[in-house]
């Protein structure tokens, strides 16, 4: 009898690795899989636990999917990931509807939770969260020509204000033959976009070859058959080294895009939060990446309300955001996360906190908007994603957006979902670029 299971991923683009090889090992073992858990013998929930926000929404998945077990519409529940992790102590006396859980060091285990739970066996597994990447292949779910490739696992970092550490184990990076094998294999199969990803990629190789080894990985990278564009996400700016700079600006298939969190420009608000380096030392590196990258578009992650963030700092925050003209900026509230140090540090009030965020987004509107404006009249290449209903033109990305957090171009043209293509710019309205393919 046909054994069916529904997936629900939660959270970030390292999570969606996780379910992507969970998809693998469910597939392998024979059960198939459904897009609705309404009606399905099991449903697999892999969850956030990062913040607060990821915490209630992946509580809210959990009880909605309680619910349809209640009401006799779905067999067994299991919850994976980051908020299991994080509460193993606690989360089956909390929410008892679970029938498995496994921690973030057992999702492998998934298909022997699968079939407990049909069996009626409740299961929990948490293995080490520190101990050596699984190679487990993977079911895609992006794409159909752009992929993840998740080159290490876990941080070192201990931000004060972060509980990944503690949830995600330590830093491990996967061996560079490994990462090569996965990439060749996801470019046979028609991958054209590469985006690398760890909590930290500008570690990688540190613990297993003792030594920074990114810019090495991006020049294997970019001999691969097929691989395009090999964008590169969460760049620590204390990390930074000459070889990688020359690697990013020389290797024509890095696109001219860097992810680089700072969270902040404040020294004080830096080292309180156990951030290394100082404000000055982000201004210098921005602008040396700047003259030695042309058409350098960057993207930094900030959070609003730090402890120690009074107006005068915060104000130095927003001094920085007008001279450093950054492309692409996402903003958060603090929010203090129990067992971290920042939590117990006196902070501003949540609604301080909520104003301040969106104070960032409307002095960022125009500095974006301005950096769309500048790509008006020139042809750019393009990653086509398919066909957008709403507008009635085929949708794709350039070099300057990546997806689920950047704008997109609409156009006009005859390609194929995973072609890329030349698409001469024409106009750009909220973060969107419009305009037509250049062979037409």
């Amino acid at each position: 009898m046909e054994q069916t299971f529904a997936l629900i991923s939660l959270g970030c683009a390292k999570n969606l690795v996780n379910s992507e090889q969970m998809l693998y090992l469910m597939d392998e073992a024979g059960f198939t899989l459904v897009s609705d858990p309404d009606g399905a013998d099991l449903v697999i929930v892999n969850t956030c636990g990062f913040i607060e926000a990821a915490k209630t929404e992946a509580i809210d998945t959990i009880l909605q999917m309680a619910e349809l077990k209640k009401a006799g519409r779905l067999g067994g529940l299991i919850v994976t990931g980051c908020l299991a992790e994080r509460y193993k102590d606690s989360i089956l006396q909390e929410l008892p509807e679970i029938d498995a859980v496994l921690g973030v060091g057992s999702f492998a285990a998934i298909v022997q939770a699968a079939r407990g739970v049909l069996e009626g066996r409740q299961t929990r597994l948490f293995g080490s969260n520190s101990a050596p990447v699984e190679e487990i292949p993977r079911v895609l779910s992006t794409g159909p020509a752009w992929a993840y490739l998740r080159i290490a696992e876990g941080c070192d970092n201990f931000c004060a204000f972060c509980a990944i550490p503690y949830i995600r184990g330590r830093y491990r990076s996967r061996s560079m033959e490994n990462i090569l094998a996965e990439a060749r294999d996801l470019a046979e199969h028609g991958v054209k976009e590469l985006i690398v990803i760890a909590q930290d990629i500008t570690r990688y190789g540190t613990d297993l070859y003792g030594k920074r080894s990114l810019a090495a990985l991006c020049r294997e990278l970019a001999k691969i058959d097929g691989v395009e564009w090999i964008r590169l996400h969460y760049l620590y700016p204390d990390q930074f080294d000459d070889e990688l700079i020359e690697e990013i600006a020389s290797n024509d298939k890095i696109v001219k895009y860097l992810d680089i969190p700072i969270q902040h420009i404040n020294n004080t608000i830096l080292k309180r939060m156990n951030r290394r380096g100082t404000g000055d030392e982000i201004r210098e590196l921005f602008a040396r990446l700047r003259r030695c990258i042309p058409g350098l578009v960057l993207r930094t992650s900030l959070i609003a309300g730090l402890p120690g963030e009074g107006e005068a700092e915060f104000e130095e925050l927003c001094a920085f955001l007008r001279e450093a003209r950054i492309e692409r900026v996402g903003v958060f509230p603090f929010s203090p996360e129990e067992g971290t140090p920042a939590a117990a540090m006196p902070r501003p009030s949540e609604e301080v906190a909520q104003q301040r965020a969106e104070q960032i987004m409307e002095l960022q509107a125009p500095i974006m908007d301005a950096f769309c404006q500048s790509l008006v009249g020139r042809t750019l290449r393009v990653l086509c994603e398919g066909w957008d209903e709403e507008s009635g033109r085929l949708s794709g990305r350039c070099y300057a957006d990546s997806p689920e957090i950047d704008g997109q171009v609409l156009f006009t043209g005859s390609c194929d979902d995973g072609d890329m293509v030349d698409v001469l710019i024409q106009a750009a309205e909220d973060g969107i670029l419009y305009g037509q393919e250049a062979e037409l």
